[in-house]
């Protein structure tokens, strides 16, 4: 998991292993102070499928609240 700086948050996406799947989450964050978390966004079959909904919720987050 690496940080991406998006409109000057640094924004997270996240793959939690649960079983044979992983569960997507997104973190965003402002001058090292958390703003925003999603919770779970679904579950996929490959971490990187889950990272990828993580930053792409964390975009919208930050579009809709910037």
């Amino acid at each position: 998991m690496d940080a991406e700086v998006y409109k000057g948050y640094s924004i997270w996406g996240h793959a939690i292993r649960q079983g044979h799947e992983y569960a997507a989450s997104g973190t965003v964050t402002r001058n090292s102070k958390l703003v925003e978390t999603s919770g779970v966004l679904g579950h996929f079959e490959s971490d990187d499928e889950a990272q990828a909904v993580g930053l792409n919720w964390c975009r919208a987050w930050v579009d809709s609240h910037d």
